[in-house]
């Protein structure tokens, strides 16, 4: 089987996963979260490939890197008003599942 067949079935397995952590039952939530995916996608791109020149890719890219700088975000560690902003509310198990979603899909 062709490696990149490997990872388009591992992504999904990750995005059924985020979208699963995103309205889990028993969620104190009126209404279920938007999916992270979503959120990430209007600034990073549906394909983990952002339109923007001053938007990062995020598709390829290492995945202890993405889920270290997530951490940072959330944290203030690493500064960024948009990234902070939507990191803050993520849970550790949403920022692991997001790392490895982008980390799977194939660079251009």
């Amino acid at each position: 089987m062709p490696e990149h067949r490997g990872r388009r079935r591992r992504s999904g397995h990750l995005l059924a996963a985020l979208l699963s952590l995103g309205s889990g039952a028993g969620s104190a939530l009126a209404e279920p979260r938007a999916s992270i995916v979503d959120d990430c996608a209007f600034c990073h791109g549906v394909d983990g490939i952002a339109r923007d020149t001053e938007v990062p890719h995020l598709a390829g890219q290492n995945e202890r890197y993405l889920y270290n700088q997530m951490m940072a975000f959330r944290a203030g560690k690493r500064p960024h008003k948009e990234m902070r902003f939507m990191a803050r509310n993520m849970t550790v198990p949403e920022i692991t599942a997001l790392a490895a979603y982008y980390a799977a899909m194939q660079p251009r």
